[in-house]
């Protein structure tokens, strides 16, 4: 007959051993890494957290648990680290045995004097040659500062291989959703106007991301100037420039063809004031 301990174990085991709507799996059969429900619930569900979200000043040290499952007939190694120095797990290693749930306890410190804003970092677990993140946002109360820059607008090729390409900047403290627009003007007037098609969802603070933005009709006989203007709730707006000659004579054609426009309209106005000195010397000699 089993002991009572046993009896408590397995009565345990029974309770966390059901498979788990996958928050974070490849598919309904693998297993699962996630934060741990709350509520008091056995095992998590699709209503559950997808990441952790952690709010609080410096100097504060947050708790929170990772949940993994096992919903496979064997049991499963499983690896776990975070990402960045505030994270400590209370075990890196463990093995979870089949249609078991195990939870792993964390701790989230933030060091005084941290800057308010926005910190992201996530949860690592790998096993069975697959590796799920489980991100976290860290958000450090205080004083939030929003603010983007557009950097290095270049554009190259020509007709349908023409790239915009930019630097998108988060120069703020609080994770930001970009808006972006694409403008360019040319000898005549605006030959393009749009939306970017590639923008970031979320932009954390201090990230900077390289972005390319094809313009399969761009001009082939205009000088034009490229404009990349970014605006984001809360930010100011945004906006840098870049030159585009599709053909490299074009460039110093068109400079040559003013320059001679230039000199042209000089000599005609210095033949007029020439004329209009010499007729009243004509009317006084008369």
């Amino acid at each position: 007959m089993p002991s009572r301990t046993s009896a408590a174990l397995l009565a345990a085991l029974a309770l966390l051993a059901a498979p788990a709507a996958p928050a974070a799996a490849s598919d309904a059969g693998a297993w699962t890494a996630a934060p741990a429900p709350g509520g008091g619930k056995g095992r998590p569900v699709a209503e559950d957290r997808s990441s952790f979200y952690l709010e609080g000043g410096p100097g504060t040290v947050f708790e929170d648990k990772l949940t993994l499952v096992n919903p496979g007939r064997g049991p499963l190694a499983v690896e776990v680290r975070g990402t960045g120095p505030w994270i400590a797990l209370a075990a890196r290693r463990l093995t979870v045995p089949p249609r078991t749930r195990a939870d792993i306890p964390l701790t989230v410190t933030v060091p005084p004097g941290t800057p308010p804003g926005d910190h992201p970092a996530a949860v690592l677990a790998t096993a069975g040659g697959r590796q799920v993140r489980v991100p976290m946002a860290v958000r450090v109360s205080g004083p939030l500062l929003a603010a983007l820059a557009v950097e290095h607008v270049q554009v190259s090729g020509t007709g349908r291989g023409t790239v915009i390409r930019y630097d998108l900047v988060n120069r703020g403290n609080t994770t930001l959703a970009p808006r972006l627009t694409l403008r360019a003007e040319g000898l005549f007037g605006q030959v393009m106007r749009r939306t970017a098609s590639r923008t970031p969802a979320a932009l954390a603070p201090g990230r900077s991301v390289r972005l390319a933005e094809k313009w399969p009709d761009a001009p082939r006989l205009d000088r034009v100037t490229v404009s990349v203007t970014a605006t984001a709730r809360g930010a100011a707006r945004a906006t840098a420039s870049g030159s585009y000659t599709p053909l490299p004579w074009l460039g110093p054609s068109l400079a040559a063809a003013g320059a001679l426009a230039a000199g042209w309209g000089a000599l005609r106005l210095t033949r007029r004031v020439r004329r209009r000195g010499r007729r009243p010397a004509a009317e006084a000699a008369a």
